[in-house]
């Protein structure tokens, strides 16, 4: 919603002038926020847990699949990261190959990438391969006496190149993942909140027919404010409640925070963010597809609202 945006601004102000605690003390803004959050999501994910950061969010993600499903082992794409926690460190390709390498309970699964991946748009069903993909690591994994509890995923990966996911993939990988016993866990901590204009997260991009298991939130939801969030089911929440060890962080979730989530809320509402992604996205897109044109160096031109990848390459026909 931009720097130093007056009404965030204005909202922390007055409720640091009002009051801040932690939160074990109870506060309407926790639930005035949860309540507008829920309005954003599909109907099944209605059970919010508040945090500090999108790595606080994705491990208390992986901690909520290890307890629903009663497994280990977690499925990630290559190149992908997901936080700066040694437990998100051990599931991001991205930082392990230059650290301690792949830990036993993980696997990398191909990047459904159709510009530079295994299987591009001249694939008769790129969705499919991609996704067999995944169902082939689970096959392997099983037969080695390993157990799936999570496929982790960025709903559009971004460290691993501003990759737009084939529409039907996600559907297929929850097929063959929750076949294993497994759960579907959309990263929405770079791309969620509008970006992608069209849709307010970028998992429904992949259509209204799919809905993860668990959904992982931060960066802009707080618009440079410390805030996080995980979305999930009731279902995997009473598993998680089942075990008498409650989930408790001192200020996720706090007021200050809260009044901060529902400005950002209103901001985005009030001055149509959603379509301004589109427009500006679109503007962008167009120009850059004009220079794509004139300069061979630009092999592709990919992207969806305000979220875009420009593959600079040495040869086009490689």
């Amino acid at each position: 919603v931009g720097h130093c945006h007056p009404d965030i601004v204005k909202a922390a102000h007055e409720q640091n002038q009002l009051l801040n605690t932690n939160s074990r003390y109870l506060h309407d803004n926790l639930v005035d926020y949860a309540e507008r959050l829920s309005k954003t999501l599909p109907e099944k994910l209605c059970i919010f847990y508040f945090l500090n950061s999108g790595s606080e969010a994705n491990d208390l993600a992986l901690r909520l699949a290890r307890q629903y499903t009663k497994h280990e082992d977690v499925i990630v794409l290559d190149h992908a990261y997901h936080g700066h926690l040694t437990s998100l460190i051990d599931i991001s390709p991205y930082k392990f190959r230059n650290l301690e390498g792949q830990k036993e309970w993980v696997h990398v699964a191909p990047v459904p990438d159709t510009y530079r991946g295994l299987y591009r748009e001249d694939h008769e069903d790129p969705v499919a391969a991609y996704a067999d993909e995944v169902k082939n690591i689970i096959e392997h994994a099983q037969k080695r006496g390993r157990k799936i509890a999570a496929f982790f995923v960025e709903s559009l990966p971004s460290v691993g190149g501003q990759i737009i996911p084939p529409a039907g993939y996600f559907q297929k990988v929850a097929e063959h993942v929750h076949k294993a016993g497994g759960v579907f866990i959309a990263d929405e901590i770079q791309v969620g909140f509008g970006r992608v204009g069209k849709h307010f997260w970028a998992f429904q991009l992949q259509g209204e027919d799919f809905i993860p298991d668990i959904v992982t939130m931060g960066k802009p939801i707080g618009n440079g404010h410390p805030l996080a969030c995980v979305a999930t089911t009731k279902e995997i929440a009473e598993a998680f409640a089942a075990t008498g060890v409650e989930y408790f962080n001192t200020f996720g979730g706090n007021p200050v925070s809260c009044a901060i989530g529902l400005a950002v809320l209103d901001v985005i509402e009030k001055e149509h963010l959603q379509a301004h992604a589109t427009e500006v996205g679109n503007f962008l897109m167009k120009t850059l597809k004009e220079q794509q044109i004139k300069h061979p160096i630009i092999g592709d031109v990919r992207g969806c609202g305000l979220f875009i990848g420009v593959d600079l390459i040495k040869d086009q026909a490689e």
